[in-house]
């Protein structure tokens, strides 16, 4: 049985500092971070005028705010961003201009060790939280992709309790074979660091060979070299969705299967698929869903949808903290 509230508790052990950089212009975000700050679930640190802020909620006068522009340490966050891109052009003078844009700065504070992750993405488009996140911070080897996870929990009539990690709903387009093997082995660990024991399902709209074509062959490959690279983990492919999840289908389409109506961690064939299917869970299957959350990075940061509760903030706050550790 999953529950979120482990989740939370185990981020508050652990008292990571975590950056905000939307909290000037989301309301959303500005619930969130005063929850976390009341709860004490992570160490807030706020992006921001400190004067407008405080004007704004007089509860702000206990927050840690940061602005880019007076920033103590600035020079040393532009020199950061200046090497970072500078094979790719980017002048002096624009690393200084950068640096104020908060998505940036907030990146740069996680980059530079003076936060321990970054949530964002309340009210800006995934590109916009990400991009910095890829220039600055980068994957965590040049073989690895920066991918993402949607962790979904609740009650329905297929998902009494339990949780599920539906990949890549967020980042990567249209992954190969090699990379949706290495988005699986991703998602692998994302789902230990929750304590869920991943049973694997590489999805496609044919079962064991039901169906014949190029995107059919690249999802049962992908699965065959992750089952070479992650022996111990229990996985198959390729599996309709409805085969994976509802043991009576199962049954019919893929008896033999190990996964087969029992998996937890969804592996779709491209982000089209994944990301129309986790808000159907959401919207119709009355569900919660939170993410993306990135993988692969060096350093924790996360995305949110701009659909996003308050509570969702707050969760992906949480898991952030666990990523950090």
């Amino acid at each position: 049985m999953f529950n979120i509230k482990d989740v939370i508790k185990t981020a508050k052990k652990r008292q990571k500092t975590i950056v905000f950089p939307e909290v000037s212009f989301s309301d959303r975000t500005v619930e969130a971070v005063k929850f976390l700050q009341k709860k004490k679930i992570v160490k807030v640190l706020l992006v921001g005028d400190a004067s407008a802020l405080s004007l704004r909620d007089k509860s702000f006068e206990n927050f840690d705010i940061v602005n880019p522009v007076t920033f103590p340490d600035r020079a040393k966050l532009v020199k950061t961003l200046y090497e970072k891109r500078k094979e790719k052009g980017m002048t002096l003078e624009q690393a200084d201009e950068l640096e104020k844009d908060p998505y940036y700065f907030a990146t740069l504070l996680v980059e530079c060790g003076y936060a321990d992750g970054m949530v964002a993405g309340a009210e800006a488009t995934t590109a916009t939280t990400i991009r910095p996140a890829l220039q600055i911070v980068k994957a965590k080897t040049k073989k690895e992709p920066v991918s993402s996870f949607i962790l979904v929990y609740g009650k329905n009539k297929f998902l009494d309790g339990k949780a599920l990690m539906l990949s890549d709903c967020g980042v990567v387009e249209n992954p190969d074979s090699d990379t949706l093997c290495a988005i699986a082995q991703q998602s692998v660990k994302s789902a230990k660091m929750f304590g869920i024991e991943p049973r694997v399902s590489f999805l496609s709209y044919s079962s064991k060979g039901s169906a014949k074509s190029e995107q059919v062959d690249k999802v049962r490959t992908a699965f065959e070299k992750f089952k070479k690279k992650e022996k111990d983990v229990i996985a198959d492919g390729e599996l309709q969705f409805d085969a994976s999840m509802v043991k009576a289908v199962a049954d019919h389409k893929a008896a033999n299967s190990p996964v087969a109506g029992d998996a937890n961690v969804l592996i779709f064939p491209d982000l089209q698929a994944g990301n129309i299917c986790y808000k159907v869970m959401q919207y119709v299957g009355g569900l919660t869903a939170v993410g993306p959350i990135l993988q692969g990075l060096k350093k924790p940061i996360n995305d949110l949808s701009r659909g996003c509760s308050v509570q969702d903030i707050v969760v992906v706050a949480a898991i952030t903290a666990l990523q950090a550790e």
